[in-house]
């Protein structure tokens, strides 16, 4: 049975995020690809999802960091014209401070969280583009609006993706073809298993569970945001932050520096 709703290629799908993502998808009506590391995780996903909603759930266990494996999903999306959704879940965090942080992994952070995600838009933009519909939901942080609240390297590649996003969406115009940034706050998943227990740290109020952060994004999406940060009481907020930023433009570059700096 072909999904008439179009098939979502999900990336990070084995668990948290990913993972729930591609059930509120399946039981909205779309056919699914599940890319993670894990094809354990995927494959028992799958057949849970096949089971509960009928929907065809292919599996596709690829290392995103990895640039064989990475060409692999690319190639899925250009190649099959079925996929109209791309939800750019896949993410790792850093290595705490740059003073102390691994090189190694804060490079293999940005391969994950930068050149994944750009790579894999950039492999089915143009084709959504020739259709003139369909939509890519980039997973940023909002960790990409809180500069030095958080380890450099990881608030940075979530900055990237949600400038990204916002270029996309630009570019894409009326296109047709949806962009949409999603911005969590602490967000209850495994990604914390790796720091040591400091969710627990964490005040209460400020974690959010995954299944109430992902309905929100959706309820974002269909609401026509182009940017939800779901954990934002007042969406008026972020319309004043971009209006603030839209403010600088005409300043920002000038024949002459400005006059503050005492340049004849």
């Amino acid at each position: 049975m072909t999904s008439i709703n179009g098939t979502a290629l999900v990336t990070g799908a084995s668990s948290g995020i990913g993972a729930t993502y591609a059930e509120r998808l399946a039981r909205r009506g779309h056919d699914l690809v599940l890319v993670a590391r894990s094809a354990d995780k995927l494959q028992a996903l799958a057949a849970r999802l096949r089971a509960e909603t009928g929907r065809q759930v292919d599996v596709l266990s690829a290392d995103l960091g990895k640039a064989d494996d990475l060409a692999r999903v690319e190639q899925r999306l250009r190649d099959d014209k079925a996929i109209t959704i791309l939800v750019n879940n896949a993410g790792i965090v850093g290595d705490g401070p740059l003073a102390t942080a691994d090189p190694d992994k804060l490079e293999a952070m940005i391969r994950l969280n930068v050149v994944s995600t750009t790579r894999l838009a950039a492999a089915i933009f143009p084709r959504l583009l020739a259709a003139g519909s369909g939509a890519i939901i980039n997973i940023a942080s909002v960790t990409a609006l809180m500069s030095g609240a958080f380890e450099p390297g990881y608030g940075a590649t979530k900055a990237y993706l949600l400038n990204f996003t916002e270029a996309l969406q630009a570019e894409a115009g009326d296109s047709g073809v949806r962009i949409q940034a999603v911005l969590p706050g602490i967000t209850r998943t495994a990604i914390w298993d790796s720091l040591d227990g400091k969710l627990d740290l964490v005040p209460a109020e400020m974690v959010m569970e995954v299944d109430e952060m992902v309905d929100a994004a959706i309820a974002g999406f269909d609401q026509g945001e182009a940017v939800t940060i779901p954990s934002l009481p007042d969406a008026g907020d972020w319309e004043t932050y971009v209006a603030a930023r839209a403010a600088l433009a005409p300043n920002l570059s000038h024949a002459h520096a400005a006059p503050r700096y005492g340049l004849k």
